[in-house]
């Protein structure tokens, strides 16, 4: 799909190792024709260099997609640093249990960035913000959830033949 939409995703992970998750994010921001960008910056490690990627992009309609996990510093800093929409998509980690997500739910006051644990999730979330404005974005994510639902009716039809 050509990317149609007046603005960008600008998914902000906070390592290469993020790089693999942040595909499953464009995956659907692809499907959706959502334009979007990679940048890596840590909160803790590289504080100044998230501010010159926010800096970057001061005058054009972004929404940021965050990917970092342990303790993800980067969303809150992020949200705290600009006006524009921030999605928290945090990559799960069965090391800890999941118990790591916290650190993206749990964040000072004035933070008003959203989290989902999902990557297609981000990409619909980020899809639905730049809808608001854009018509013809909103119905293709009218025609992406039909699908879903229609996948969802299929797989009914599929399981009511089957021998019980």
């Amino acid at each position: 799909m050509v990317c149609s939409v007046k603005g960008k995703a600008v998914i902000i992970m906070g390592s290469e190792r993020d790089l693999d998750f942040c595909r499953e994010i464009t995956k659907c921001l692809k499907a959706l024709g959502v334009n979007y960008e990679f940048r890596v910056a840590s909160a803790h490690k590289t504080p100044q260099k998230v501010l010159e990627i926010l800096k970057e992009f001061d005058g054009e309609k972004t929404v940021y997609v965050t990917v970092a996990g342990r303790s993800n510093a980067l969303s809150a800093f992020v949200d705290a640093n600009t006006p524009k929409p921030v999605i928290a998509c945090p990559p799960y980690a069965e090391k800890f249990a999941g118990a790591d997500v916290y650190s993206s739910l749990r964040v000072p006051s004035g933070i008003g960035s959203v989290v989902t644990i999902e990557p297609e999730g981000a990409a619909i979330a980020v899809a639905k913000i730049f809808a608001v404005e854009d018509k013809e974005l909103e119905k293709r994510v009218k025609e992406y959830q039909l699908g879903k639902r229609r996948e969802i009716e299929t797989a009914d039809e599929i399981i009511k033949k089957l021998k019980q």
